[in-house]
């Protein structure tokens, strides 16, 4: 569990920073079009690792129970599916996302609408 929470924290986190800037904050020093394409493909990527892990589990980052590590974990995976960016099919991802909003803390914290 610890290594998906400092994963997210290191590795996903520093992924999604010139996206993000540039596509919801609208930054003016985040417009850089090679930029931005490198940074969606790098988020991307780190999606991809986070979609092996789901699918290898069959349920959450951790296993087959909810734990602490899909807490910064699904706020991460609601900001990807809340930034306009394209989405590449990551079907584990997807799944995790749904089952994650069953949870009436996750709808209010994390799927609410703001990436």
């Amino acid at each position: 569990m610890d290594q998906w929470i400092d994963w997210q924290a290191t590795d996903l986190n520093k992924s999604w920073g010139y996206a993000f800037m540039s596509l919801v904050r609208h930054s003016v020093a985040h417009q850089d079009p090679d930029a931005l394409a490198a940074g969606c493909r790098q988020w991307n990527r780190h999606m991809e690792i986070l979609d092996r892990q789901l699918d290898a589990t069959g349920a959450y980052v951790s296993g087959s129970e909810f734990s602490l590590a899909d807490i910064p974990i699904g706020l991460s995976v609601n900001r990807w599916f809340e930034t306009p960016l394209s989405h590449p099919d990551f079907p584990a991802v997807k799944a995790y996302y749904e089952r994650l909003s069953e949870r009436p803390g996750y709808r209010l914290h994390g799927r609410n609408g703001t990436p």
